[in-house]
């Protein structure tokens, strides 16, 4: 499950953030993830709670964004969602590419000085 290894990543990068802060406590970390991001909420909220243990980050609540996808048509050049990594155009017929929803960010962290 990679969800842990992301959600490690996201602890250590909130904690780094929060000692450059000057913070004692993170309260609260949000993420953005996308919807062509390969990355399951749930296993990350749960490998989050996890992740958190011993760290400034222990209790922490996790608030994930979740971000659609957009792609655009390699054929028409239409824009517009997609809700999976493999589609094609609604106008056309045509592959779409992914031109959003494969972010995973950490957006925001809220810490106690």
């Amino acid at each position: 499950m990679h969800e842990m290894s992301i959600a490690i990543s996201i602890v250590e990068l909130a904690e780094r953030e929060a000692r450059l802060a000057g913070a004692r406590r993170i309260r609260r970390v949000e993420v953005e993830v996308g919807a062509l991001a390969g990355v399951m909420s749930d296993a990350l909220r749960f490998c989050f709670a996890a992740a958190c243990r011993e760290t400034m980050a222990d209790g922490a609540e996790l608030r994930v964004v979740e971000v659609a996808g957009r792609g655009i048509c390699a054929s028409c050049r239409r824009s517009g969602a997609m809700p999976e990594a493999m589609a094609l155009c609604p106008v056309c017929g045509g592959i779409m590419r992914a031109s959003g929803g494969r972010e995973l960010r950490l957006a925001a962290i809220e810490v106690d000085d």
